[in-house]
């Protein structure tokens, strides 16, 4: 049988993402009801983090446990991916005494070598193009609050970054419209948007993204490893803050998502993420549940 990876959304079709989904509202269901679990008994999880985090780290971590299995973290002190050891070689051994992998890095390329020598399922905890499992906590906190997304009109504003690829991938298995709103120089990967050009559009002016929109979302605008460049970025993108005057251009009862960390008065006022549109807490805590669903779809 087949290893499944979950490298980007694109490594599953419409139904199992639906799937997967489903299953991640029982588990939430379940887990505030106070049902016991043991799913993956027996199972390891090893994190392999070349960045920091928070949300992902503590969200597997707990989501392991809560499902009767075990994990263990591998921070960038305890290995090197590639600047030592060769990457090949790092995944032929980890695969061959774990269950299932995930891994945050830098470059997307170094997930898919170690992907392509995995005996295991190896899950995309983050890489400078995308960020899938932020994805299944968005869609399924949209679905909460709303229902189905398929035909809903979403905005994004911001840096066409790592999230924003994973919201254009969203959008082409989901049939949604996703419209951005980033400047001219952060616009999203040229491949990328070519591949979901149906389900996307473009444009210079938040204003015109946001109007009508569903949903609202955004991100930090200096993200890890572009610390050096915040005060930059933030002259770039000091027309692109999401506040109440923007929000105002959507849909009264549109939500507004961010994947955190988020930082007041940069690319969100305190106004918005602290008010009643706001859905970032959900978000946040729908990491575990649906990240409990892709671990059950990929080792069950």
């Amino acid at each position: 049988m087949e290893t499944r990876h979950f490298l980007t959304l694109s490594d599953l079709n419409t139904g199992e993402l639906g799937v997967i989904l489903a299953r991640a509202s029982e588990l939430k269901k379940e887990r505030k009801q106070g049902v016991q679990n043991d799913s993956l008994r027996g199972k390891t999880l090893a994190q392999i983090f070349e960045k920091s985090s928070t949300r992902t780290r503590v969200s597997f971590e707990a989501g392991m446990t809560q499902l009767g299995g075990n994990s263990m973290f591998l921070s960038p002190r305890d290995t090197q991916l590639g600047r030592g050891e060769p990457i090949e070689d790092t995944a032929r051994v980890i695969s061959r005494m774990v269950d299932v992998v995930v891994i945050r890095t830098d470059a997307h390329e170094k997930l898919e070598t170690f992907a392509q020598h995995s005996c295991v399922p190896v899950i995309n905890a983050l890489t400078d193009l995308f960020h899938p499992c932020q994805l299944l906590a968005d869609v399924l906190t949209y679905q909460e609050h709303r229902g189905d997304i398929k035909g809903k009109h979403i905005a994004w504003v911001g840096d066409g970054n790592n999230v924003c690829h994973s919201w254009m991938k969203a959008a082409t298995l989901l049939d949604f419209q996703l419209h951005i709103a980033t400047p001219e120089s952060h616009k999203p990967d040229k491949a990328i948007a070519s591949v979901c050009k149906d389900h996307i559009e473009w444009t210079s002016d938040p204003n015109a993204a946001v109007r009508n929109a569903d949903v609202v979302v955004t991100d930090t605008w200096a993200s890890m490893g572009q610390e050096q460049e915040k005060q930059e970025r933030e002259t770039i993108f000091k027309d692109y803050q999401v506040n109440q005057v923007l929000m105002s251009k959507a849909k009264t009862d549109a939500l507004f998502m961010h994947c955190l960390p988020a930082y007041r008065g940069s690319e969100v006022t305190a106004e918005v993420i602290d008010g009643p549109q706001s859905v970032v807490w959900d978000e946040a805590e729908n990491r575990l549940h649906s990240q409990k669903a892709l671990l059950e779809f990929l080792l069950t």
